[in-house]
């Protein structure tokens, strides 16, 4: 693990905060508001913020750990990103909210928009990890 990678996680941290913001507390703030047997209030959240912090560093070093044993430093780095960012999506985002919606009282709709949102933050997500990533004597 060297600078690069540090540097790559730290930046893989601050964009997946910054896109988990997006989706979550603002593009589906009102579909969340209408779940408030489901969710956590505002006041409640904060309290578990750390949570939401740890997950975070853990998604972007793990995000930026399987990309550097994996890429292909002779090959374009943007269809790189963009498969790893698939494959991630198909890994983790889609089948995480299929089973949130098979066991929790979430509408369909919401399910749709998770799964959109989030695959699309996790290809932006693959995509920066293969930017940071780029050969750059190509």
């Amino acid at each position: 693990m060297n600078k690069r990678f540090w540097i790559a996680v730290v930046v893989l941290f601050i964009v997946s905060m910054g896109l988990g913001f997006l989706v979550h507390g603002y593009l589906l703030f009102d579909d969340y508001a209408k779940l408030p047997n489901l969710m956590r209030t505002q006041q409640d959240q904060a309290g578990y913020f750390g949570w939401m912090l740890l997950a975070h560093v853990l998604l972007a070093a793990g995000f930026v750990w399987i990309y550097q044993h994996g890429h292909e430093p002779a090959k374009p780095w943007l269809g790189q990103g963009l498969r790893f960012g698939i494959a991630v999506a198909i890994l983790t985002c889609i089948p995480t909210y299929l089973i949130y919606y098979a066991v929790e009282p979430i509408p369909s709709t919401l399910v749709v928009k998770q799964i959109v949102f989030d695959t699309i933050a996790t290809l932006l997500l693959g995509v920066v990890v293969a930017w940071l990533y780029r050969n750059r004597t190509r």
